[in-house]
């Protein structure tokens, strides 16, 4: 148990004896005492390592580390199938126009919607026939400009169905999806959706818990920066190759590089930010308050919780144009608050983001993770509420 604890304690951000030890309230000269072997914590005390590590207590106990938990599958069956076994629409090829409506208008539904598992489970389906039956139509057609309008709307299609399969489960679709989008991207001759494209296939490689294959993010990223600036400037491309730098940085602080990441939030993203302001460009919600909201996770991830923290109070999300934005920020907050073991502050904050986006919270391993830490520890003043929200996700 000692050397595990060791371990957790260097590989979630380096950090001291001391440091773990004052969050736990215990003295450095017990922790390493416990790391050595010569002494056996009680429960309640691994229980407070365990959430200031933000792992679960089975993982000091188990000896093995303990990948976080993948999300629940919860792809329609409609969409999955429309995917994988595309079928032919009534054989109308659709003007590009009707169609990119029809797409934007999923797409702000995605980004704005409580209920956006829902309504993109209804829609998807038939804009997915409809979508391709045109790109057929028109890849081989004689009308460049429809051809080229049509293989654009194909591309924020896909873009939109990498964040709904990686939002349900389904990486496989997700990496299908991703890779569709860079086809038609390239197809269409559009340096911008071709850069999108990679970042789209970056956030899929995130999505793994292998090293190697979260550092293949951040090699796919910066080669699409690279890519991107042999092509004209304007705020498009640096809002793209701002979100892909994001990309950048999350890898390296998936991988521990915390210093690296910092570096690269603070040298590269943020004059981007600052280049291309708040925007949404291939809804990417690229800007400084994006990276603001980076900044504060990297610090979560680092086991930073106080500064974390800090960070967060100085961000207003409240004028973010997608909802998923905002739930991942007050989701991080929840962790810092977590592995302080503030179990008030963690339950009001679950309790706010049931509000905002109830779908989300239902399909987020990490929050139910949280709950169930809640559930095991919390105080009796709080064991109705905690257990109310822990029914009602397990009903969702």
């Amino acid at each position: 148990m000692g050397s595990t604890i060791r371990r957790y304690r260097r590989q979630k951000g380096d950090r001291s004896v001391a440091s773990v030890a004052g969050l736990c309230g215990i003295t450095p000269r017990y922790l390493h005492l416990i790391e050595e072997g010569k002494k056996v914590p009680s429960l309640d005390v691994l229980d407070r390592i365990a959430a200031v590590l933000g792992v679960p207590p089975a993982a000091l106990l188990g000896g093995e580390p303990v990948d976080e938990p993948p999300a629940p599958v919860s792809a329609a069956p409609a969409v999955a199938r429309a995917l994988l076994v595309p079928t032919r629409g009534p054989g109308r090829a659709g003007d590009a126009a009707g169609l990119r409506e029809r797409v934007e208008r999923a797409w702000h539904s995605w980004q704005t919607s409580k209920d956006r598992f829902t309504q993109a489970a209804r829609c998807l389906p038939e804009l997915i026939t409809d979508v391709e039956d045109a790109v057929r139509h028109h890849r081989h057609g004689h009308d460049p400009h429809a051809r080229r309008e049509t293989l654009r709307v194909a591309a924020d299609l896909y873009a939109l169905l990498r964040s709904y399969c990686r939002r349900v489960g389904r990486l496989d679709l997700a990496l299908v999806v991703a890779d569709r989008a860079m086809q038609v991207a390239e197809e269409a001759d559009d340096p911008v959706r071709q850069a999108a494209a990679s970042w789209n296939l970056g956030h899929v490689l995130l999505s793994h818990n292998d090293p190697n294959t979260v550092e293949e993010a951040k090699e796919i990223a910066l080669q699409a920066v690279a890519h991107l600036r042999t092509g004209p400037a304007n705020s498009a491309t640096h809002a793209v190759e701002g979100a892909l730098e994001l990309v950048a940085v999350v890898s390296d602080a998936r991988r521990r590089n915390w210093q690296q990441a910092r570096r690269r939030l603070e040298e590269r993203a943020l004059p981007l930010a600052r280049t291309a302001g708040e925007g949404n460009i291939q809804w990417t919600v690229f800007g400084p308050t994006n990276v603001a909201l980076h900044a504060m996770s990297v610090e979560m991830l680092a086991g930073e919780a106080g500064e974390g923290l800090r960070l967060a109070d100085q961000v207003d999300t409240s004028r973010l144009p997608s909802r998923e934005r905002q739930f991942t920020f007050g989701l991080e907050v929840a962790r810092c608050y977590h592995q302080r073991r503030d179990d008030a502050a963690v339950l009001v904050h679950l309790l706010s983001l049931e509000d905002l986006a109830p779908e989300d919270l239902s399909r987020s391993p990490v929050a139910r993770a949280m709950v169930r830490d809640l559930q095991f520890r919390v105080r009796p003043t709080f064991r109705r509420k905690v257990d109310a929200l822990a029914s009602r996700l397990e009903r969702a």
